[in-house]
């Protein structure tokens, strides 16, 4: 049986993750048209070539999986797979779920944040949408212009190279946004380009964790405040200006005389506490209430693990904070700096579960651009008029036992 376009349109009703109105969208734009002819599905070692085995790549293609596209920023060649993923097809049920948040309607003029492939363009373009896509690599982004030419829809997209966090002016405002790579901080001009109204939907997190959640913000009429919930738990590539930036964390090196004043405690949590799946809340929790912390997990296979914890310099110098866990002994911790990170955490996490453990849906995020238009992210629980406050002074573990 041959598989094509119907093949994706049925996996994904029946996975009902497919927007209403989309269905014959996802039909009529072919995922092979913007897949190039070496990919890596889930950022596997393994290629798969369409020359060599075309078959196993129509497969791939009309599957829901994400297919990496690019390493290392273009600079890798060869079949074997890269250092880092720079780029890739996104999986098509989560793109389906944030066009879903998106709510895109024929006529409207959209902003895309990371062209790719072009595939999440060209589907825009199919539903009638006004589309311009910004691409910060000249190489993908020439690819993805002819991938659009020869699909049908080189007349319908505009595709712009240029730095994606700028947005374009010339073609605002715009009803809606989509971006398609994981951000950090919220970019002021996403909010100076869109129109009132508008819903700005993009892949969310902190530096606490890798991985993302989709937040859909929904722009005030005054054009400085847009808020909204997040809506799915996922995992993008980075914007290129959104990696973490070691040097603001110390360069997440431990100095040689740490072991001699890190303040020594222990702990009731785990492990799995406070690291997580890669689609666990509490990541995001965490990341919400200890900001400017970049957490680095290191397991040690059946032996147990240590949470890393770095605290970014506000002024104060920089925090540490080691959490090792073994098989058959109690939690040692270790802190230095100005912050007790692991005491931030933890009094995070016991909040959390006075909570009932509340899911990623009753989170959400609230930016507003100052008057020197620099950007204050709030983020909040359950509504927009409960800021979520870090209980790190409030919450006392309970004693072990």
């Amino acid at each position: 049986m041959t598989v094509g376009p119907d093949t994706l349109t049925a996996l994904l009703k029946g996975k009902d993750v497919l927007p209403a109105g989309w269905e014959s969208v996802f039909g009529m734009v072919a995922r092979e048209d913007f897949v190039p002819a070496r990919i890596w599905p889930d950022d596997s070692d393994a290629p798969l070539d369409r020359d060599r085995d075309p078959e196993a790549w129509r497969r791939a293609v009309y599957s829901d999986r994400a297919l990496v596209t690019q390493w290392d920023d273009g600079r890798h060649t060869g079949a074997a797979a890269g250092r880092l993923a720079t780029s890739s097809a996104s999986t098509p049920s989560t793109l389906a779920e944030m066009l879903y948040d998106l709510d895109a309607a024929p006529g409207m003029r959209v902003l895309e944040v990371g062209t790719g492939t072009g595939y999440s363009a060209g589907l825009l373009a199919a539903r009638g949408c006004r589309v311009t896509s910004i691409e910060v690599d000249p190489q993908l982004a020439r690819r993805a212009r002819e991938n659009l030419a020869a699909a049908g829809f080189g007349n319908f997209v505009e595709v712009v190279t240029g730095d994606g966090t700028l947005g374009h002016p010339a073609g605002s405002p715009y009803e809606r946004i989509q971006v398609t790579a994981g951000v950090r901080r919220v970019p002021s001009a996403w909010v100076e380009q869109a129109a009132p109204g508008a819903v700005i939907v993009l892949p969310w997190g902190t530096d606490y964790g890798s991985g993302d959640c989709a937040l859909r913000l929904v722009v005030d009429p005054d054009r400085r405040t847009a808020s909204g919930p997040f809506t799915l738990a996922t995992a993008f590539m980075k914007l290129r200006a959104h990696h973490p930036h070691w040097g603001r964390y110390g360069g997440a090196a431990l100095p040689e005389d740490w072991a001699a004043y890190a303040h020594p405690t222990t702990t009731t949590l785990g492990y799995d506490d406070v690291v997580g799946g890669p689609f666990d809340p509490v990541a995001l929790v965490l990341g919400l209430c200890v900001p400017d912390c970049l957490a680095r997990p290191v397991l040690h296979g059946a032996l147990g693990g240590t949470l890393w914890l770095y605290g970014a310099d506000t002024g104060h110098g920089h925090s540490i904070a080691a959490a090792h866990f073994a098989v058959g002994e109690p939690p040692t911790i270790r802190q230095s700096g100005p912050r007790r990170l692991w005491d931030e955490v933890e009094a995070t996490w016991y909040w959390w579960h006075s909570q009932g453990r509340p899911t990623i849906h009753d989170f959400g995020l609230t930016v507003r651009l100052a008057d020197d238009d620099t950007v204050e992210q709030q983020p909040w629980y359950r509504t927009p008029d409960h800021p979520l406050v870090a209980p790190a002074h409030e919450w006392t573990p309970p004693p072990s036992g």
